[in-house]
């Protein structure tokens, strides 16, 4: 698994720039007509606090339990405000978009990602550094990583239990928490993926900090209600629990994220002299939805990812201008006739289901056509 050539750079074609200083000038318009700034501000502080006071008091909830039924709600209270604590906090604090000190943005992501158990930095790189600059390029964004039980793309490879994926793709989904969690992040700080060498701090100093934010987790989410638990919930009860709400967890944070790109359906293969054949712009519109909820403060609480096309176009602003920046989009992409959709929940769902089908029909000469 250790990748041990880096990956040949990509350029993307210049970039429109009769667009791209539309898009500029519509923002610096909307924060002047505001006077505002593009970090957190004190409502969406207000929030964290309000979803770290939910995830430690579903916590403390869950301890004074003697059911493992009531474990299982008040633990599952704990670990999916600890998820929307993810999308809502570290997702923005991971582009530096929440505080306008990085250390601040880094110290808050190490707190926040206590209670789910992802290591940040490793998150930061794979999806800030790889993810948003490689969308959808195979070998190259690791969200569509090969792993041989999903085929996401067309340029990997088919086996014929895969005409199913679009039935069981949500437990694959479901196990991705746990995945990277108790395994990926590992790697990763072990030097055995691509991530490691992107990583702010190394050596005894980044293992030292990586083993206090794993260490913190497994205490907080398994130790403390191991000693503190009657015996008639045990062990393997409380590992159950925990791996359960995990994969919840887990199948929400995918659908919202990256069944935004599966439901675009446009990947690359990397050009063998490294130019991509349209630029940025051009790669977000052809790779990224938005999409809304009903009743709209669903999409409030989800920290403002289901606009997904408008968090790649400026990840670098924090999520509560994503409603306006998104409306400032479509009028601009309307102007210079982009492909900018706002689907609704069950258009987006039906999207993904329609691509994971697709993809897994046999394939016509594709890389698994040799193996059968």
């Amino acid at each position: 698994m250790k990748h041990k050539t880096a990956l040949r750079p990509l350029a993307y074609q210049p970039n429109d720039l009769e667009l791209h200083k539309a898009l500029k000038q519509a923002v610096h318009q909307y924060l002047r007509h505001k006077n505002d700034h593009r970090f957190a501000d004190g409502l969406t502080i207000a929030k964290m606090g309000f979803l770290v006071l939910i995830c430690l008091g579903c916590y403390w909830m869950s301890l004074r339990q003697s059911t493992s039924m009531a474990f299982f709600g008040w633990y599952f209270g704990f670990i999916f405000s600890g998820m929307l604590l993810i999308v809502n906090v570290m997702h923005d604090a991971s582009h530096n978009a929440f505080f306008r000190a990085s250390w601040a943005n880094v110290l808050i992501n190490r707190l926040v990602s206590i209670p789910l158990g992802l290591d940040p930095e490793s998150w930061r790189v794979r999806h800030a550094i790889f993810h948003h600059t490689h969308t959808n390029i195979s070998g190259y964004d690791p969200d569509i990583d090969e792993n041989g039980v999903l085929r996401q793309t067309p340029f990997q490879q088919w086996k014929p239990f895969m005409r199913l994926q679009h039935w069981y793709w949500p437990v694959v989904a479901a196990l991705t928490f746990p995945w990277y969690i108790w395994l990926v992040d590992w790697l990763d700080r072990a030097g055995q993926t691509r991530v490691t060498e992107r990583l702010a701090r190394k050596g005894i100093t980044g293992w030292t900090i990586f083993l206090g934010s794993k260490g913190s987790h497994f205490m907080l989410a398994l130790a403390i209600p191991t000693l503190v638990l009657p015996k008639s919930i045990s062990l393997p009860v409380i590992v159950m629990i925990y791996f359960f709400c995990q994969m919840i967890a887990s199948l929400l944070f995918v659908i919202i994220l990256v069944g935004t790109h599966w439901a675009k359906a446009k990947f690359f293969e990397a050009p063998e002299q490294g130019n991509m054949p349209h630029n940025r712009y051009q790669h977000i519109f052809a790779t990224t939805f938005d999409w809304h909820t009903r009743p709209t403060w669903v999409g409030y609480w989800l920290g403002g990812a289901n606009l997904h096309l408008t968090h790649h176009l400026f990840p670098h602003w924090n999520h509560r201008h994503y409603p306006e920046l998104s409306q400032l989009i479509a009028d601009v992409a309307a102007q210079f006739d982009l492909d900018y959709q706002n689907l609704s929940v069950s258009e987006l769902l039906h999207f993904q289901y329609r691509y994971l089908k697709e993809m897994g029909v046999t394939p016509q000469n594709s890389p698994g056509d040799n193996d059968q």
